[in-house]
């Protein structure tokens, strides 16, 4: 592993780790918001161009509130998803998240899970936070059972809020505390 690699890893796996966002991520995010798929699963409606993705993540990496992380393969190294803390008020201890696997050939495959499996207890323990939330569309019913495996419990629907393909979705906000996360 490159010495600068190791210098960005956040979070070690088995057979992922997550690390810093950088500049040569950029066509990773160009690529991800531009699948059609992810777009969907992402409810992603706007269009991006590399200098807005490069302006986005200089944006992120000055937003005190939250951490952007991508995750990563042990095995070479490959950019396969993206995760991202937000919103994060230490006075009220809590936060949310989003999390996307974004190379369809790594989707189903348990890559997420363990991807969740990192970030979450680092949320509650390093963070300190005592609640995380985590907004999904309905129509992801893989990534709604796959938090509800987690502890994760759904706390409200806001109604029609995605307009995505000539039809409207309902947002679910999923909420987990400390106490309810289930650990593998």
């Amino acid at each position: 592993m490159s010495e600068q690699i190791k210098s960005l890893k956040y979070l070690d796996g088995e057979r992922i780790f997550l690390r810093r966002i950088t500049d040569t991520d950029v066509d990773y995010f160009l690529k991800a918001v531009s699948d059609p798929k992810i777009r969907r699963l992402t409810g992603t409606t706007s269009f991006f161009t590399k200098p807005q993705i490069e302006q986005a993540i200089e944006k992120w990496s000055l937003d005190d509130s939250r951490i952007d992380l991508v995750i990563c393969l042990k095995s070479d190294f490959k950019v396969i998803g993206d995760l991202a803390i937000m919103d994060v008020d230490y006075r009220e201890r809590k936060g949310s998240f989003r999390i996307a696997i974004a190379d369809e050939a790594y989707m189903s495959n348990g890559y997420g899970s363990e991807a969740l499996h990192l970030i979450i207890p680092y949320m509650f323990n390093t963070l300190n936070l005592r609640k995380i939330n985590i907004n999904v569309y309905a129509y992801n019913e893989r990534a709604i059972k796959t938090y509800e495996k987690l502890g994760f419990l759904r706390e409200g629907v806001i109604r029609e809020d995605l307009y995505f393909d000539g039809e409207y979705h309902d947002n679910i906000l999923m909420g987990l505390f400390k106490h309810e996360y289930i650990p593998r």
